[in-house]
């Protein structure tokens, strides 16, 4: 049924604060620190212990794995596009093998972009309940959260950027608000 799904990531105009980011290879991976442990080599990257936190590879805009934490025994992995979720997946459960795990393709599930800029707080706060203060909301901070009425994964990348993974049914009206906010706020 996947290969029947639509493969084209959802139109995101790019802004002076906001650009999509490419399509990706995502994967739900659930496991304990045994399988986490286990999977590390084959990920190509660490799983953080500290919550709430990602682990990448790679510079900011270059990362070639990350490993969001979610929530426990929960992440978020994204890799490039060209990397066959199939292939991932198989791989990471030889490397796993009979250790308690789950690993889940959601490529086709979410869409991605980032904000960006000194104003990205703001247009986040519009319609984000957190404390986005640096201070509170560090760099490599990660959590589930809601954006107005849509679920969303943000990601602080850097002091003036977030990497925001939404749902490809919510993207319009994500960044549709966005634009709203952004006439007020900049």
């Amino acid at each position: 049924m996947s290969d029947l799904a639509a493969r084209r990531a959802p139109a995101i105009a790019s802004t002076d604060w906001l650009r999509p980011i490419p399509p990706a290879t995502r994967l739900a991976f659930y496991g304990a620190a045994e399988a986490r442990a286990l999977a590390t080599a084959a990920w190509e990257t660490g799983f953080s212990a500290e919550p709430l936190r990602a682990v990448h590879t790679g510079a900011v805009q270059t990362s070639e794995r990350s490993a969001l934490w979610l929530g426990p025994d929960e992440y978020l992995l994204l890799a490039p596009a060209a990397d066959d979720p199939v292939e991932l997946t198989q791989r990471l459960d030889a490397a796993i093998g009979i250790v308690p795990h789950a690993v889940v393709d959601v490529s086709h599930r979410q869409t991605a972009f980032e904000i960006h800029g000194p104003r990205a707080e703001t247009l986040l706060a519009g319609a984000c309940p957190l404390d986005l203060d640096l201070a509170e909301f560090p760099v490599d901070m990660c959590t589930r959260t809601v954006f107005a009425k849509a679920d969303i994964v943000l990601w602080r990348r850097g002091a003036t950027l977030f990497h925001i993974e939404v749902w490809r049914s919510f993207s319009d009206y994500v960044t549709g608000l966005l634009a709203v906010i952004a006439q007020d706020a900049i």
